[in-house]
C-alpha cells in the first residue's frame, strides 16, 4: 500500500492509543494464569491481535467485549479482553503452530511460555520476522533443559519443555530475551531456580516495565532479600524462584507513549499544537524521555493533570535545535529523531543504539537513506550514518529544496511501522506543493492503525 502526504498544518486533541507493549504483556500474563482477567481499553492493532492468537494457541480462551459506542467507520470500539488463562505446565494444546506475525515481542514472549509444557510447538512469523534472531533466548533455554530447533536461532522455530534448573549467560542486544525469561521462569516447577548472568542490557526500561508487573503479582521486592525475583541495581543478575501462579490482569491498559511520539512530532514539524490525553508521566515506559528531547530541541511542552488524567501540549514558537541524544534505552525513538535532527538547526547526533539495526528493519540504515532523498537539493543538508547511530546537519530550511515544490518525492519504508510513521511527520513539514508517495504504508497498523488517516494520509492499496 502507498499513502500519499500532502504538507499542512497539524492541530490535534486526542487520546492516545494504549500501550503495545504493557497490552502484550497483560496478556501473555493473563494467559498463564488459571484465572479470568479482563484487560480494558487494550490496543488492538496487528501486533496484539498476534499476541492474541499466539495466547490462544498456548490454551487461553480469550473473547472481546465491545461497547455501545460506534467509530465513523461503523466498527465497536474493543473494551476489553476476557481472558481464561490456562498456567502453562499444566495446558493440554490441540494446535501447535503460532505465527507471530510481525511481532517481535510476541515471538520471544512465547517461545519462553512454550518452555514451560511438555509438548513442541513451532514458531513462524512474517518476512522481517524471519530475520530476527532469537538465538540468545534458544541458547539460554537450551541450558535450561530445553529441546530447541530453529534455523540459525531464526524461525521456523520449534521448543520442547519443559524448563528446568539452570544458570545461563543471556546477552541482551534486546531487552524481550530477558523480559521473556522473567515472565515465564516463576511459574516453572517449585524446586527451579532460575540464575541469569546478563553481560549486556538494551533498552533497560523494558526490563524495569516486566518488573513493575512482577512487582503486582507479589513477586518482586527488590527491599526484601527473600523475594522470588533477585536482582542486583544494574540488573545483570537474576535468580528467580520457580512454582509461582499469576493472579489476574484486570484494569485499564496505560496510554502508550512510542505512538504518542508521532502526533507530538506532526504538530512541530508542520508549525501546528497538539494536546494528547491518557499518558501518564510516572510510567515505566522509557519512550516518554521524547518529550524532554523536544524542550532540549526548543519545542514548548506542558503537562497538566485534569480529573485525575495528564494531558500534555505540545508545540514550538522558534527553529528546532539540534542535539545529542543516546538511544540505547529507547532506539524505537531513532527513525523520528532522525526526521527531527533532519529539520532542526545545526547537528544532531543520535548514538548508542546500533540495536536498532535488528528492529524491523535496519532503522539506521533506512533513515539515512530515506532522508537523503527527502532533502535532495538542500546544501545544508547532511546525513552521516555509524555504526550505531547517525550524526545529521539539519536542512534548517525547507524552502530552498531545489525542485522539490510541485513535485512527488518517493519513499520506501520498507515495511517497518515507525519508519512509515516518521516519513510521514516528515512530510508534513516540507514545502506547500509537494507530495510524498510512502511505499510499504499498511506497516502502520502494527501499532497505531488510522495514524495515516490521522495526519491526513490518502491511501491506495493497489501499490
Amino acid at each position: 500500500m502507498t499513502a500519499w502526504i500532502t504538507p499542512h498544518v497539524f492541530n490535534a486533541a486526542l487520546t492516545v492509543l494504549a500501550s503495545k507493549s504493557h497490552t502484550i504483556r497483560r496478556l501473555v500474563m493473563a494467559a498463564l494464569t488459571d484465572d479470568v482477567s479482563y484487560i480494558e481499553q487494550p490496543l488492538l492493532s496487528a501486533d496484539t491481535q498476534a499476541c492474541v492468537a499466539a495466547c490462544r494457541v498456548l490454551g487461553a480462551e480469550i473473547s472481546e467485549e465491545f461497547s455501545t459506542k460506534v467509530e465513523c467507520d461503523g466498527n465497536g470500539l474493543l473494551r476489553s479482553w476476557i481472558v481464561r488463562g490456562h498456567r502453562s505446565g499444566k495446558a493440554v494444546i490441540t494446535e501447535q503452530l503460532i505465527d507471530a506475525g510481525n511481532s517481535g515481542t510476541t515471538l520471544f514472549f512465547a517461545i519462553a511460555a512454550a518452555a514451560l509444557l511438555s509438548q513442541p510447538v513451532t514458531f513462524t512469523g512474517d518476512r522481517q520476522i524471519a530475520g530476527r534472531s532469537a538465538g540468545p533466548l534458544l541458547d539460554a533455554l537450551a541450558n535450561l533443559g530445553v529441546t530447541i530447533s530453529s534455523k540459525n536461532g531464526c524461525i521456523p522455530i520449534t521448543v520442547y519443555g519443559p524448563m528446568k534448573d539452570g544458570r545461563v549467560n543471556l546477552p541482551c542486544i534486546t531487552s524481550q530475551y530477558l523480559s521473556a525469561l522473567l515472565i515465564a521462569a516463576p511459574l516453572a516447577p517449585e524446586s527451579t531456580i532460575t540464575e541469569i548472568d546478563i553481560p549486556l542490557l538494551n533498552e533497560k526500561p523494558y526490563v524495569e516495565m516486566t518488573l513493575a508487573y512482577q512487582q503486582l503479582q507479589g513477586l518482586y521486592d527488590n527491599t526484601v532479600c527473600d523475594s522470588r525475583i533477585i536482582t542486583n541495581a544494574d540488573y545483570s543478575y537474576f535468580r528467580i524462584q520457580g512454582g509461582n501462579a499469576y493472579t489476574p490482569m484486570n484494569g485499564p491498559v496505560p496510554g502508550d507513549f512510542s505512538s504518542a511520539v508521532f502526533p507530538a512530532a506532526a504538530a512541530v514539524l508542520s508549525g501546528g499544537k497538539t494536546t494528547l490525553l491518557s499518558l501518564d508521566p510516572d510510567d515505566t515506559q522509557g519512550d516518554k524521555v521524547f518529550f524532554d528531547y523536544l524542550l532540549q530541541m526548543g519545542c514548548e511542552v506542558q503537562w497538566e493533570q485534569k480529573d485525575n488524567d495528564w494531558q500534555v501540549t505540545v508545540f514550538r514558537n522558534r527553529p528546532l535545535q539540534g542535539g545529542v541524544f543516546d538511544l540505547n534505552a529507547t532506539p524505537d525513538l531513532l527513525p523520528i529523531m532522525a526526521v527531527l535532527g533532519a529539520f532542526a538547526v545545526g547537528e544532531t547526533r543520535l548514538c548508542n543504539a546500533a540495536h536498532a539495526r535488528i528492529k524491523e528493519t535496519d532503522r539506521i540504515s533506512v533513515m539515512a537513506e530515506e532522508l537523503q532523498k527527502l532533502f535532495a537539493g538542500n546544501t545544508r543538508f547532511c546525513c552521516e550514518e555509524k555504526p550505531d547511530g547517525l550524526i545529521i546537519q539539519g536542512a534548517e530550511s525547507v524552502t530552498d529544496i531545489a525542485g522539490h515544490s510541485g513535485i512527488t518525492i518517493n519513499l520506501d519504508s520498507r515495511g517497518d511501522h515507525r519508519v512509515v510513521m516518521a516519513l510521514a511527520c516528515a512530510a508534513l513539514g516540507l514545502p506547500a506543493g509537494t507530495k510524498v508517495a510512502i511505499s510499504g504504508a499498511e506497516a502502520a497498523d502494527a501499532t497505531y492503525p488510522g495514524f495515516l488517516k490521522l495526519v491526513g494520509g490518502v491511501t491506495d492499496y493497489s501499490k
